[in-house]
């Protein structure tokens, strides 16, 4: 007996049990939590920077850390890196143009461990670059992965993760970075 492709992937349906339609499996909740959690924070992580939320010193003072660290124009860097972390963030939770999203992430955290976090290490306690590699990783992660059944990402082609995406997003944010710290 032959059977296509799609048979062959398709799981087993059990004995009396007729499937209605698409059901949300616990993967695809999972998923769902880790992009809402971790978007939402990076999103809010990008509104301390912008406009002083969450007991963030807001754009002005976020302006003259980042010129100390050699951005010049420093409040156009931080604005840069708050509008990359805030709209990255929520890109993320939502599930929307999730390459797109993890790139903005991703440049990001480059910056931060080559201006910041990678002169001291790995590990956050002695202020090394653990943080910011977990955030790209997981950005990464969730691009290749896919961000899910519950994503407004579903019906694109984009939509479903896989090796293009999760190269795409890290080539941008890679080309990204670089671009920023040629200039700074």
């Amino acid at each position: 007996m032959k059977y296509t492709a799609e048979q062959l992937r398709a799981p087993p349906e059990p004995p009396g049990r007729v499937r209605t339609g698409p059901a949300v499996s616990a993967g695809d909740c999972g998923l769902l939590l880790i992009r809402v959690t971790f978007g939402l924070l990076m999103a809010g992580h990008g509104a301390q920077k912008l406009f002083g939320l969450f007991g963030g010193e807001g754009l002005t003072y976020t302006g003259k850390g980042f010129a100390a660290l050699g951005y010049r124009p420093g409040t156009v860097y931080a604005a840069v890196g708050g509008c990359s972390e805030l709209l990255g963030g929520a890109g993320l939770a939502l599930g929307l143009f999730t390459p797109l999203a993890a790139a903005a992430l991703i440049g990001v955290m480059i910056n931060a461990m080559v201006t910041v976090t990678a002169a001291h290490g790995l590990w956050e306690t002695d202020g090394g670059m653990e943080y910011n590699v977990c955030i790209a990783v997981v950005a990464l992660a969730v691009c290749a992965i896919g961000p899910g059944r519950l994503a407004l990402d579903r019906p694109f082609r984009w939509g479903k993760g896989g090796w293009y995406e999760a190269a795409f997003a890290l080539c941008l944010g890679g080309i990204g970075a670089a671009i920023t710290l040629s200039l700074r």
